[in-house]
């Protein structure tokens, strides 16, 4: 299918995934161009009434179901795709099937299909609605579990200037405190913004311009990197101080989680949200727990600090000192914006619940971080290189008994939760990237285990770098964090304050002073963290997001480039030959469908392969389905090349949507409707297997008919740029294989 689209079409409202960018509109004068090329083509191709009545199958071959009856199951957001309504089942085939080739080659195919599973052919991903309950622990992962990394992030730099710097942990907790609320108060005014969902990367894009939202994105996509990173080596740390016979070889037992949450979700088996909850309630009745029982300890002795073993002075407290530890310890604020983010996840009302839950998670978040400080005030623990910070509280509070491998294992559970909640965030902007064209169009299509999976791949190859060059190590981690979320922080609340001076809505002046202070404070740690940072690895992610915008930047420039040669131009459209009448009317109508009749014996006899017994062309008898996503120059000269080959001639458009399909059927009508028009409307999360549905759905009508889907191919004349663009024939390929008499070929346009 063509690949032009315009900037900020192709999601659902709020930016949620598509199965492919939206029909761009066109403007009044492509609208013209096109009815010019319309009228050309009438004075070639003849009647259109014509071509449809020589079409020697039945276009309309049923429908799928609507939206309303797609949800998903108690524990899986897959659903299995139905055939279109009216239809017998499909012919049945083994979809893993292994191609006849080389031993090595097999081999390779049956571990992948092992690891991965079999390709979901028939079906789709469906809407996940949560509620609060549901949604607080789900999208609360990342941020709570900074609660076991953030605290000791903070002491591991106060811990430089001995006991004296030490006694700066309460203040400048509370100084995060105050940013938490800040930040937390600002991002609820992003949600009433922005009801339908608002990241960083679209509230900087809609209100700053295409540089800050680059810069917003590149900052996320930063954190999301380093959130697999530090959640994992954080997660193994903590199973490390449980087992201790696990902490010889914490780089390959993290490399090994990395891999396995790489498989598993290329499997693309998403749990539902109930499943995702229980790590995260567990981890939050543990540290409730902790902070109650080790309060209470305290409590008994007057609330008197227990002393802190000798600590060796590197470093006399100073201004320098204090803001590299409020910026540390500000890490523990990742993942705030994650609410925002999946607004229309929620149940309705969408924004109310998703501000509720947020209210909820800074307060749990303030009183995890604030509780911790505290009881490792009073408890007189410093952070040891050989078992996390949060590991001493616990064993100084419960020993070494259940309770306290019960708060180890909840810890590591979340934080690899959290980890997780990376492979669905990183995939996403790049969806959003790629729909705007400043990624590779590869990152909008789901795998054959309907998953992000060039993203989820793309997200995994990165952590395993970042952690096994640091060494699986926490401490040298957190130097990279901050920069990259705070400067999404910092973009995303100044755009609000320029929304807001725009919009002026009711209460808009109290709700710019929130974003305003939440900005200024998120832009405060940010230029911190860049200073102080800077040469413990901070360089590092600024060097990143500073290469993300030039690398976007260019393939930005690039689809411009081939946006304009596919524009339509009257001297640039390609017609079929001169006076290119409709083929002749089919012999006899249309076979009866598959299971009426002889449908089971015709197939049968494909099975058995006499439906492939031509031996002389006239034996052949052709229909050319020409699969399209709009109407521009390489559209149009796929149209011209079917229609040149004098067979009957049906067009195809897949649409995600009601309100899509009738603008295309519209844009249709205004190039003069010369040639037979389907439209399907599918409410299912991809386009590949309804499109695959549908042509089989027409070969069960036909059996005896040679079916050639035609689509159109942008071709890039330099090698470098080939990965920008989709291959969609290679897949289709792959899945109408096993079907007999299936031809998929391509148009090239060459750019």
């Amino acid at each position: 299918m063509s690949e032009k689209g315009r900037k900020g079409e192709g999601t659902e409202q709020g930016g949620s995934p598509t199965p492919s960018a939206l029909l761009p509109r066109l403007d009044d004068e492509q609208l013209g161009v096109l009815r010019q090329v319309g009228h050309e083509w009438g004075r070639v191709t003849g009647d259109a009434e014509l071509w449809r009545r020589a079409l020697p199958v039945t276009p309309d071959v049923g429908s799928f179901p609507p939206p309303g009856e797609v949800g998903p199951t108690r524990f899986s957001r897959l659903v299995d795709i139905p055939v279109l309504k009216g239809q017998p089942p499909a012919i049945e085939f083994e979809e893993g099937e292994v191609p006849r080739r080389g031993r090595r080659a097999r081999a390779a195919h049956r571990a992948r299909r092992l690891v991965l599973g079999a390709p979901l052919r028939s079906s789709a991903i469906a809407r996940e609605r949560m509620s609060k309950r549901v949604a607080l622990p789900v999208l609360s992962a990342d941020a709570l579990s900074s609660v076991a990394y953030g605290p000791e992030a903070l002491l591991g730099i106060l811990v430089l200037a001995g006991s004296a710097g030490l006694g700066y942990s309460l203040p400048i907790a509370g100084a995060i405190v105050v940013l938490m609320v800040a930040v937390g108060v600002s991002y609820r005014q992003t949600i009433r913004a922005y009801p339908h969902g608002g990241g960083s990367y679209l509230v900087a894009s809609r209100n700053l311009g295409r540089l800050p939202g680059l810069m917003a994105a590149g900052g996320l996509m930063t954190d999301y990197v380093l959130t697999v990173a530090v959640s994992i080596a954080s997660g193994v740390a903590a199973f490390s101080a449980a087992f201790p016979s696990l902490s010889r070889s914490p780089v390959p037992l993290g490399v090994l989680v990395i891999l396995v949450l790489l498989a598993g979700n290329l499997r693309g088996v998403r749990q539902a949200g109930k499943m995702f909850a229980i790590p995260t309630y567990a981890f939050i009745v543990a540290m409730v727990v902790l902070l109650a029982v080790g309060l209470s300890q305290a409590a008994g002795r007057g609330f008197q600090p227990e002393p802190t073993p000798h600590l060796a002075v590197t470093q006399s407290v100073g201004l320098l000192l204090v803001m590299r530890a409020f910026a540390s310890g500000s890490t523990a604020m990742t993942g705030i914006e994650a609410i925002s983010n999946a607004v229309p996840a929620f149940k309705p009302v969408e924004w109310r619940n998703a501000r509720t839950t947020l209210t909820w998670m800074i307060g749990l978040l303030i009183t995890l971080f604030a509780g911790t400080i505290v009881l490792v005030h009073l408890t007189g623990v410093t952070p040891n290189p050989h078992e996390p910070l949060l590991s001493q509280v616990a064993h100084r509070t419960f020993g070494s008994g259940p309770l306290y491998i019960f708060v180890q294992l909840a810890t590591a559970a979340v934080l690899l939760l959290a980890a997780n909640t990376a492979y669905n965030d990183f995939p996403r902007v790049l969806f959003l990237l790629a729909r705007d064209w400043y990624a590779p169009r590869v990152f909008l299509r789901f795998g054959d285990r309907l998953a992000f999976s060039n993203g989820i791949i793309l997200l995994s190859v990165c952590a395993l770098l970042i952690f096994v060059a640091f060494g699986g190590r926490t401490t040298s981690l957190i130097p990279l964090y901050a920069v990259g979320v705070f400067l999404a922080f910092t973009l995303s609340q100044a755009g609000m304050v320029l929304h807001w001076r725009r919009v002026r809505e009711e209460h808009w002046r109290k709700s710019l002073i929130f974003n305003a202070v939440g900005g200024a404070l998120s832009a405060v740690v940010f230029v911190t963290a860049g200073i102080t940072k800077f040469a413990a690895g901070a360089w590092v992610a600024v060097l990143a997001i500073g290469a993300f915008v030039l690398v976007t930047t260019h393939i930005r420039r690039h689809y411009d480039a081939v946006g304009r040669a596919l524009r339509l131009h009257p001297h640039a459209i390609e017609l079929p030959a001169r006076d290119v009448s409709a083929p002749a009317l089919p012999a006899e109508g249309p076979a009866p469908r598959g299971g009426e009749g002889g449908g089971e014996d015709e197939r049968e006899r494909e099975r058995e392969g006499e439906s492939e017994a031509e031996e002389c062309p006239e034996q052949v008898h052709h229909l050319s389905v020409v699969a399209l996503a709009v109407l521009d120059l390489a559209g149009m000269r796929a149209l011209a090349y079917a229609a040149s080959l004098r067979q009957p001639v049906l067009a195809l458009h897949v649409a995600p949507s009601d309100d899509e399909a009738a603008r295309f059927r519209a844009y249709w009508a205004q190039w003069g409707d010369h040639l037979p028009l389907e439209v399907v409307v599918t409410p299912y999360r991809a386009i590949v297997a309804p499109l695959v549905d549908y042509v089989e759905a027409l070969h069960r009508q036909r059996p005896d008919l040679t079916l050639t889907v035609i689509l159109p191919e942008i071709v890039p004349r330099r090698r470098r740029y080939r990965i920008l663009h989709s291959r969609i024939a290679a897949r289709l390929r792959h899945s109408l294989r096993p079907l007999p008499k299936i031809v998929v070929t391509t148009i090239p346009f060459h750019v």
